[in-house]
């Protein structure tokens, strides 16, 4: 079994700790000489705390990155992308040393910051400061849910640590304020972060821009806090992560005090070796100084054999393997389950069930705010995907994203399946993304749309990794009323449309939005956002093949008779304005197409697209935002009805007649467009 109290395995070679290290600091600034650009400043400095915790606590196997029972490892400093590689290949994942020399090149698996899903073993993409610490609360939080869940007496399935190395950057971020506080409230006891407490920012020392009391703050957040580590003293660090992982009630902060650019003799210390390579002469002078003779990208024997953790991580997975398939022969259904959840598979019946819930949905054409469409259709989805969790940043009862099957989790209990946030958009984004990549759990966060803007960089990060995060945003337009322009978006749809890999959806009724959430949940390899209304939607008629074409992202509504003169195009509540607009001009051909989702509509073959949007033919736009995004379908001779400034304050009826969102103005753009 694998022994988490271990102070250092044994070593046939009898490398030193401090040699094992030197190979980092080697690899780390040979790679951005050869690039001519990097940071070698970090990866230098935390080459020790490293050393230790992968050699002698961090539970891994490099033959199976993804085993599901391995230690979490976030390096949220991810400017120092070449400590993670460096630690990846002389451990033995699945990267070569030909990476390492192509470090920050075109297609290689070693990036300037690390990313997921390129080399073998990084956990989650890093570059944004304060996201990776975010992403590991997550995780941690993942961790603690799927514990409460599966382990049984005698069984303990998921037990793992989460590990987080982080900058002063990472802690002068807000965001890592947002998520270290709920890691703090919620008490992660298996939640251990490494400060880097090395004084040294871009711009230099950080004295003038950065409080001292960093201790004193994690310690209010309800921390376990370790102080004033040498991060050069093995045996030292060794005893602070030791001490981390005794403390079961609270996630812990290690504070160590290190030298960025260890061993470059006149750089060390400096923020001169924060971003740029050392160059030849400083390296060579670094080489003498550390006792390394070797050339560059050349590591001894030994010292791959002292890093080598592949027969010990598969001996480390094997007793998992063991210690699973007894809790399978006890608990065969919990076992099946788990194993589905942390496939990413949803329920073999999602889709029939779903999609019998969606039918239903039509013939019984609710009128009501597409926000409670939304709880609806969570409601229907809950009893058959268990891996369901939800919560909202203070808004529950506002974007109604709870269901009767709402478990909330707290310091208190960690067996639930929702969590309220609080006021903290940004963080609750970046902490889901992480609870995503951990991995077991179909996760989604909701706040009105307006606030997405403190989430842009979590969507985008989601985007980027290419996994399934959703996002759900009530309160969608102006239609939110008395609040006003603060609360009311409206050019956040846009905005949000042209993210690559991001998919977006503005329903139009309770039909639309449980064919949304279908697709949303669907999708595993790109995020969603939901895009709900305060305001009840009046109901559309739809035939089968209209429902069907539906999670093609846009279809013909309404019709007429032989081919139209012009086409409306809406989203959302806007959609029954343009059908009422459709049904006043009886002097003229109009089909009406509802495009929930231009992303999913962009997607579709060019013979679908056109037989929705007939070449030739005029159209007109009609949105509660700005007008950016339609562009590309109306062309410069077509029209729109959309929002040209912020809100106002005033009741939803009241503002969507100020603003034009009338017949008598559709009528009139029509009018103009076709001359």
């Amino acid at each position: 079994m694998y022994n988490n109290s271990v102070l250092y395995k044994s070593r046939s070679n009898m490398s030193s700790p401090r040699e094992l290290a030197n190979a980092i600091r080697a690899l780390s600034m040979d790679a951005v000489q050869k690039a001519k650009s990097g940071h070698p400043g970090a990866p230098m400095g935390m080459a020790d705390i490293a050393e230790v915790l992968w050699n002698n606590h961090l539970k891994y196997n490099p033959s199976n990155s993804n085993w599901a029972d391995r230690d979490r490892f976030v390096l949220s400093n991810g400017h120092g992308s070449m400590l993670i590689y460096s630690l990846l290949h002389l451990t033995g994942f699945d990267l070569s040393i030909d990476e390492i020399k192509n470090f920050r090149q075109l297609h290689a698996k070693t990036p300037g910051h690390p990313e997921y899903g390129y080399a073998d073993g990084v956990e989650t993409t890093t570059g944004p400061l304060g996201q990776g610490i975010s992403n590991a609360v997550g995780m941690a939080i993942a961790e603690r849910t799927l514990a409460a869940y599966f382990n049984k007496t005698g069984h303990s399935i998921v037990d793992h640590y989460t590990y987080v190395f982080m900058g002063d950057g990472c802690l002068m971020e807000g965001l890592s304020h947002e998520a270290c506080s709920m890691a703090g409230t919620l008490g992660l006891g298996k939640l251990i972060a490494f400060w880097d407490d090395n004084d040294i920012s871009i711009d230099g020392h950080i004295g003038d821009w950065m409080e001292k009391g960093v201790s004193g703050r994690f310690k209010s957040y309800n921390w376990h806090v370790i102080e004033d580590i040498d991060g050069h003293d093995p045996v030292a660090i060794n005893a602070a992560i030791v001490e981390a992982k005794s403390i079961k009630d609270k996630p812990t902060l290690i504070c160590t005090r290190t030298v960025i650019g260890f061993g470059a003799p006149n750089l060390a210390g400096t923020h001169d070796c924060h971003g740029a390579p050392l160059g030849d002469e400083e390296i060579a002078k670094t080489r003498e100084q550390l006792g390394w003779n070797h050339e560059p990208f050349i590591i001894p024997d030994e010292i791959y054999d002292g890093w080598n953790h592949i027969e010990q991580g598969a001996e480390v997975e094997e007793d998992w393997n063991e210690r699973f398939k007894a809790y399978r022969a006890e608990f065969p259904e919990a076992a099946a389950e788990f194993e589905r959840r942390m496939s990413g598979e949803l329920p073999a019946n999602f889709i029939d069930e779903m999609d019998k819930y969606i039918a239903k949905t039509q013939e019984e054409m609710p009128n009501i705010a597409s926000r409670k469409a939304s709880q609806n259709a969570i409601e229907a989805m809950g009893p058959i995907v268990p891996e369901l969790f939800g919560g909202s940043a203070d808004l529950t009862g506002s974007n109604l994203t709870n269901w009767s099957g709402s478990v909330v989790v707290n310091a208190d209990n960690a067996n639930g399946n929702y969590i309220s946030w609080g006021v903290r958009e940004f963080g609750m984004a970046a902490m889901m993304n992480g609870m995503v990549l951990h991995g077991g759990l179909k996760v989604y966060c909701a706040t009105f749309l307006m606030f997405m803007e403190y989430m842009r960089n979590a969507l985008r990060m989601s985007a980027m990794m290419k996994i399934g995060s959703i996002f759900v945003y009530s309160h969608d337009s102006i239609g939110l009323g008395e609040d006003g322009p603060t609360h009311q978006a409206v050019e956040q749809l846009s905005t949000m449309r042209v993210i690559p890999n991001f998919q977006t959806w503005r329903a139009c009724d309770a039909i639309e939005s449980a064919v949304s959430w279908k697709m949303a949940m669907l999708r595993v390899d790109a995020p969603t956002a939901l895009i709900f209304s305060r305001q009840n939607l009046t109901p559309m008629e739809r035939t089968d093949d209209q429902v069907r074409n539906i999670a093609k992202g846009g279809y013909v509504l309404k019709d007429c008779e032989g081919e139209a003169e012009i086409i409306l195009i809406a989203t959302g509540s806007e959609v029954g304005l343009a059908v009422e607009s459709a049904d006043a001009m009886t002097d003229k051909k109009v089909r009406v197409v509802s495009m929930p989702s231009t992303n999913a509509f962009d997607d579709q073959d060019q013979d679908y697209k056109d037989s929705v949007l007939t070449p030739g033919v005029k159209r007109v736009a009609i949105e509660a935002g700005v007008a950016e995004s339609w562009y590309k379908y109306i062309g410069l001779d077509g029209g729109v009805v959309v929002m040209s400034t912020f809100g106002e304050s005033a009741p939803a009826g009241d503002l969507f007649k100020y603003f034009g969102f009338t017949v008598e103005k559709v009528v009139s753009t029509v009018e103009s467009v076709l001359g």
